[in-house]
């Protein structure tokens, strides 16, 4: 049955673009390599054949200048589809990002907007070392009229692009490109999955464990270490959070453990934890302080080993968790 297929994270990512492509021809692609060779991680390997060069836009090394023209194509009536090679070179555009994309639809009234997502591969894993495997998703979810999205699966990924894609605002779509080959059961046919809606994986009254993108998978692993029943929420989407969903959970568990791979200061365990603090009944609730696994403050060394012991493995999760239940 095809509701009950495995595909990959990539493979999804795939699916969503070219449904979306399909089904409404406003959408396009822009990006470095996106044509014949699929895109720096062959994630859209195979949509040129059937999209042609007309629909997927070959652009030269320029992010500034190719995230320029992809606002422009928003503003006159495209859904333009970005593919960053890597998220580190998001800092390149900034100023479209940041002072354009995000602020057109409030500088107008709402007069227009921008239908922008943008796609891009960050985190560590690949010895791709500093100034490629970074993971900056925090630094988006500051910045007002930008949606950021943070897909730990393959289902999840394909549900969530389609919904950003279909959104009339800026979306920033960050993928961990260590989960590119990891497979889930993904349905064939379209769906969508509201974006700033958490997913409640496992479900306990012990423990709250918040997470996202690629530290998902690792907590899970580590649930099984544990007897008593801890609830873990995938966040998502970052910005806008689902604080509802957190709320409720720390107010029946009692205990908060935020793990993310960005490095903690000012990463979005920190807004997390600020959030449930400045809840008088959520903070009430809490029997011990509010703990975060998160990467260290450095940047993401070349060595593997020391990569390795740059961000955070299932047993600095375990160690937590164990912690918080003794």
């Amino acid at each position: 049955m095809s509701d009950m297929r495995e595909i990959t994270y990539a493979q999804a990512i795939r699916e969503a673009i070219a449904s979306e492509m399909r089904r409404d021809e406003s959408v396009i692609l822009l990006g470095e390599d996106i044509g014949v060779y699929g895109g720096s991680f062959h994630v859209l390997e195979g949509l040129f054949d059937e999209f042609g060069c007309e629909r997927m836009l070959e652009t030269p090394i320029a992010e500034e200048g190719f995230t320029g023209v992809a606002i422009g194509a928003a503003l006159t009536g495209s859904r333009p589809i970005v593919e960053f090679m890597f998220s580190d070179f998001l800092a390149v555009a900034m100023d479209q990002i940041v002072n354009q994309a995000a602020k057109y639809r409030f500088m107008f009234g709402g007069v227009g907007s921008v239908p922008l997502v943008i796609r891009t591969p960050g985190g560590s894993g690949t010895g791709a070392a500093a100034q490629h495997s970074q993971s900056l998703e925090a630094w988006f979810t500051h910045i007002p009229g930008l949606k950021v999205v943070a897909p730990s699966n393959g289902y999840d990924a394909k549900g969530l692009l389609i919904s950003a894609i279909r959104d009339p605002n800026p979306v920033l779509f960050f993928e961990q490109k260590t989960l590119y080959p990891s497979k889930s059961v993904v349905p064939e046919e379209s769906y969508a999955i509201p974006l700033g809606e958490a997913h409640i994986l496992s479900e306990g009254d012990e423990l709250t464990i918040v997470s996202y993108g690629r530290m998902v998978g690792m907590v899970l692993e580590c649930l099984s270490f544990f007897p008593r029943k801890i609830e873990l929420i995938d966040l998502r989407t970052l910005s806008p959070l689902d604080m509802a969903t957190v709320h409720a959970s720390v107010r029946k568990t009692g205990g908060l453990l935020i793990v993310h791979e960005a490095v903690k200061n000012g990463g979005i365990g920190a807004e997390v934890s600020a959030r449930v603090a400045e809840d008088q009944e959520t903070f009430n609730s809490l029997k011990s302080p509010i703990r975060r696994v998160c990467g260290k403050d450095v940047p993401i060394p070349f060595a593997k080993k020391l990569e390795a012991a740059a961000v955070p493995n299932e047993e600095d999760i375990r160690k937590a968790i164990a912690e918080f239940l003794q």
